[in-house]
């Protein structure tokens, strides 16, 4: 069995953090983001996995390499052009003719993949979708199926009459190697709105999944980038554990970080500073009095003295200026530079 990993997306929605970073290796708990997708793949005995690429594909690749230090084997697919996710699994098929598990990119989830494979082959179904519960279905896509597991409808950002279960595509697949030739070759083609609904007027073995008490968040807004953290850092996200939150860093004996926080090698936190459940990246630098709170750092950003970030997001190689305040809801960007005394509140930067 193998793996697709659909990585090309710009990562509009998590602008001005994907400008200089591709969204599938944002850093989550100091870690690119694709390595816990990678996890699941090989908790569940997959090793040989694709990566589907588009924007900055160079930079990924120089980041994961051949996937031999992360115990994988990875290859990569560069789409000439936008293809959509059904087209750029067609686009990857000359590595991918077996049994094929898709992943979306940006979704981060604990998963158990090994129920889910084999319930497909139980059933030998052409197609399985995992699903997901959530409380408000019509942000994204309802699933509709029969009791037997069957899926009977797609349907597209319902509205509130059409709302008839709560279950969404939460962008995992297991597809057979025959589905490949239901898609038109070089064309911009969707699972969604293209593959899926032929598979059903086709009449092919199409079945969902529903996973018991399953996280699941998709990534790709800074809100939600955030959250991940969060619940990461609770220990809320069931099959992934942060091993070790502690990097070699100096600090002063009067400064507090919390025992949740996350602090990368090369970090410096001055006298007075406070830590409090947010994660430091590589080589952050601390004055003394600073206050960060909820927050996520990334590597080598500088917040000064009596500075206070909260409930916000810094990108990499940022200043942030004596006394500013970075309030809930901010975004900034790589090399931003925050002068002193400013006061920001839900800005992105």
């Amino acid at each position: 069995m193998q793996a697709l990993i659909l990585a090309g997306g710009k990562g509009t929605r998590l602008r001005p953090l994907t400008v200089y970073t591709p969204k599938p290796i944002v850093p989550i708990c100091n870690r690119p983001f694709l390595l816990y997708q990678i996890d699941t793949l090989r908790r569940a005995g997959i090793t040989d996995i694709t990566l589907s690429l588009s924007y900055q594909p160079n930079k990924i690749e120089h980041l994961l390499g051949d996937g031999s230090d992360h115990g994988v084997k990875l290859k990569y697919t560069v789409e000439p052009q936008p293809m959509g996710t059904a087209g750029a699994y067609k686009f990857a098929e000359d590595a991918i003719r077996e049994t094929t598990v898709v992943f979306n990119g940006d979704i981060l989830t604990d998963l158990d993949l090994k129920a889910v494979i084999r319930e497909h082959n139980g059933r030998k179904a052409a197609a399985t979708v995992v699903l997901q519960p959530v409380e408000n279905p019509r942000a994204y896509g309802l699933v509709e199926t029969e009791t037997d597991g069957r899926i009977h409808r797609f349907l597209e950002k319902p509205k509130e009459d059409e709302i008839t279960c709560n279950n969404i595509n939460a962008g995992t697949y297991i597809l057979e190697p025959g589905v490949l030739d239901f898609i038109p070759p070089g064309e911009n083609y969707s699972f969604e709105y293209g593959l899926f609904p032929d598979l059903l007027k086709r009449k092919e073995s199409f079945y969902a999944h529903v996973p018991p008490r399953t996280y699941w968040i998709d990534i790709g807004t800074p809100e939600r980038y955030l959250q991940a953290h969060q619940d990461l850092l609770a220990n809320r996200v069931g099959r992934i554990h942060i091993k070790e939150r502690r990097g070699s860093f100096d600090s002063a004996t009067v400064a507090e970080i919390d025992e949740l926080s996350i602090i990368g090698d090369d970090c410096q936190i001055k006298p007075g500073a406070q830590i409090i459940n947010s994660v430091l990246g590589q080589g952050c630098f601390v004055e003394e009095r600073a206050h960060v709170a909820n927050s996520v750092i990334w590597p080598h950003t500088r917040i000064g003295t009596a500075a206070q970030v909260s409930n916000a997001i810094v990108g990499r190689g940022c200043h942030v200026g004596r006394s500013a305040v970075i309030g809930p809801g901010s975004v900034l960007g790589d090399k931003t530079s925050v002068t002193d005394y400013t006061i920001t509140g839900g800005a992105k930067l």
